[in-house]
């Protein structure tokens, strides 16, 4: 099994910025990529940013092109999303999920998730 746990959420005003970390443990898989999601109240959930943990080649929304950075300690186990320039509409509960293939922007794409850690941005 693999087990994904994310920290670093919080409030923060409008063009602030925060630094999301996952930690991962169990399992090891020879290739694998890591991806943020995230879920607001009544939406569905949505890709953010994934990264390809053998090759650091990264994919992200067209929404966050620009703002955010994916990236990852291989050493640590641990993805990281820096989130620069937020807006109120990036308020979430963001998720790290772990895909036992390349990256992919679907979450039924992915097989494990980590709980969440909100995010909120005010105006």
């Amino acid at each position: 099994q693999v087990q994904l746990v994310e920290s670093g959420g919080g409030l923060v005003q409008a063009g602030g910025s925060l630094r999301l970390s996952c930690a991962a443990s169990g399992r090891t898989f020879s290739s694998y990529a890591m991806g943020w999601f995230r879920q607001a109240p009544g939406k569905e959930r949505e890709f953010v940013a994934a990264i390809s943990w053998s090759f650091g080649s990264t994919r992200y929304a067209d929404s966050v092109k620009g703002r955010f950075t994916i990236s990852r300690d291989n050493a640590k186990n641990t993805v990281y999303l820096q989130m620069n320039s937020l807006k109120p509409e990036d308020t979430a509960v963001y998720y790290c999920a772990l895909r036992r293939s390349v990256t992919g922007p679907r979450p039924d794409e992915y097989d494990y998730w980590g709980q969440g850690t909100q995010v909120t941005v005010s105006s």
